[in-house]
């Protein structure tokens, strides 16, 4: 059995990555399980030592992987190598982030009268899957922040290579193995399977005691369930993007050709493959939203190639399943005559809000550019139509300004639905900084309260551990009362 990875514009065989057996599987395995205590006895600074080791060699290889991944995706040269520069960005980041050291949250309270010494403080849970994204070859990849964060806590990680890049999914995994070696990090840190079973076996597998997915619903919610039915229940990070909303005020719509023009740009960027892409725009009534965001299609003359045959297969179909739900099709821009590969047509279509009904095809994601505009009457019939939304991963508002006397209630309503609200702004961009929150409530994602993007992140791979009254050389470092590695702590309720 093996992986193929296919040219997106032509059809061609890429790379053939032969699945990882059982007895390799195994093997990765036992070395993950047994570098993880070697991880946590390591300090948040020497682990930083390694991500910044790999992101140099990430960047020394800059130009060659780009080409290779353009090869497996198609998105362009350009687009590509600025990928690599943020994954090496976001290596050095979650390095740092561990090297200061609050994600630790070491927190100690003395002995009174009445109760006991405590000392509390995060641990690493152990060796972590990832499942990386295909429309991110290198950001949400194998080397993207989910194994970023999980070496930057101690957890040794076990990636699996995406089928759509497998051949730059192995590569990278080679660059990162020698990166890490040279740095001094232990044998079996990481390390990268392929193949579907052998990512069904590796949740299953004893030794991983945490998930991080990026992708679609049906991939998250099936490992998932994988996860729950272990005999030990591992937690599940899956990041896995609905329909983001954007709202227009009636203020906003004073410049609704602004805002469309604006809107087209956000949902075909990268094809309309981001998770965070704009998939519902809720304009005031009467405003020609529709009509708007079809002739700004136009205009644009997108033409989509898809990262795989299943995505540009899925896109007429979800178009014509979104017309029996009642909407109608606006605009389609069509591949162009003679295209070769996996082109996909872009669409614009409209409905009324009232069909936004929970169940409703209308309310579910058609991952590639295609959008749907609905009209509110009024502040009532808005908010009933947004609570009808599945909760999503981000939403933007698009207002008359500071005064916009609808925006403070819009954004308030917004924020009950996403992990984050962007105001007179896209949502297609997410920067990786300490105040960043790339989740959201179910279905968006599995865990509601954590974050695949930014500083925060971390906390998905670390358990708190109380200590009371153990002896001062039984604690970990962090927690000791020398304080060996120089980490910040909470004593007794005081921050220093």
């Amino acid at each position: 059995m093996s992986v193929t990875s296919f040219d997106p514009r032509t059809g061609a065989v890429i790379a053939t990555v032969a699945d990882t057996s059982a007895d390799e599987l195994q093997a990765v395995l036992a070395a993950a399980s047994a570098a993880a205590p070697q991880l946590v006895a390591t300090s948040p600074a020497e682990r930083r030592t390694w991500l910044h080791a790999v992101a140099d060699a990430l960047e020394l290889h800059r130009d060659d992987l780009a080409r290779l991944a353009d090869q497996e995706t198609a998105l362009g040269l350009e687009r590509l190598t600025g990928e690599v520069t943020r994954a090496a960005g976001q290596l050095r980041f979650y390095g740092d982030v561990a090297a200061e050291g609050s994600y630790l949250e070491v927190t100690v309270d003395e002995p009174t009268a009445t109760t006991p010494r405590l000392i509390r403080t995060n641990r690493p849970l152990g060796p972590v899957a990832v499942f990386g994204a295909s429309n991110f070859p290198f950001a949400f990849s194998v080397l993207g922040n989910d194994t970023a964060m999980a070496l930057a806590t101690g957890c040794p990680v076990v990636a699996k290579a995406h089928p759509a890049h497998a051949g730059l999914s192995m590569r990278q995994a080679e660059i990162a193995r020698e990166a890490l070696a040279g740095a001094g990090a232990p044998r079996g840190t990481f390390a990268a399977v392929s193949g579907h079973q052998v990512g069904v076996d590796l949740v299953k597998a004893q030794e991983i005691a945490a998930v991080g997915f990026t992708g679609s619903q049906a991939g998250g919610l099936a490992l998932w369930r994988i996860a729950n039915e272990r005999e030990v229940v591992i937690p599940v990070y899956a990041e896995m993007g609905t329909v983001n909303p954007v709202v227009v005020t009636r203020a906003g719509a004073a410049d609704i050709d602004a805002v469309a023009k604006g809107l087209v740009g956000s949902f075909t960027l990268g094809s309309g493959q981001f998770c965070t892409k704009p998939g519902l725009l809720l304009a005031p009534k009467d405003s020609g939203a529709a009509q708007a965001v079809a002739a700004a299609l136009r205009g644009a003359e997108p033409a989509p190639v898809m990262l795989t045959e299943a995505i540009a297969q899925g896109i007429p179909t979800g178009i014509r399943e979104m017309i029996a739900a009642g909407a109608e099709l606006i605009a389609e821009v069509a591949p162009a005559e003679g295209a070769t590969g996996w082109a996909a047509p872009a669409a614009v279509l409209a409905a009324p809000a009232d069909d936004l009904t929970p169940g409703s095809r209308l309310l579910e994601e058609t991952f590639g550019a295609v959008v749907l505009v609905t009209e509110y009457d009024d502040d009532r019939a808005l908010a009933d139509a947004v609570r009808r939304l599945q909760c999503s991963l981000a939403a933007s508002v698009f207002t008359g300004g500071a005064d916009d006397v609808q925006a403070p209630g819009v954004v308030a309503l917004l924020s009950g639905k996403v992990g984050r609200v962007a105001v007179d702004e896209w949502p297609t961009g997410v920067a990786f900084t300490w105040a960043q929150q790339h989740g959201g409530p179910w279905p968006a994602t599995s865990a509601p309260a954590a974050t695949s993007v930014g500083a925060y992140g971390l906390a998905r791979f670390v358990r708190p551990v109380a200590y009371q009254s153990a002896h001062d050389a039984w604690l970990p470092p962090e927690a000791q009362a020398a304080n060996p590695w120089g980490l910040p702590r909470r004593v007794n309720g005081v921050r220093g």
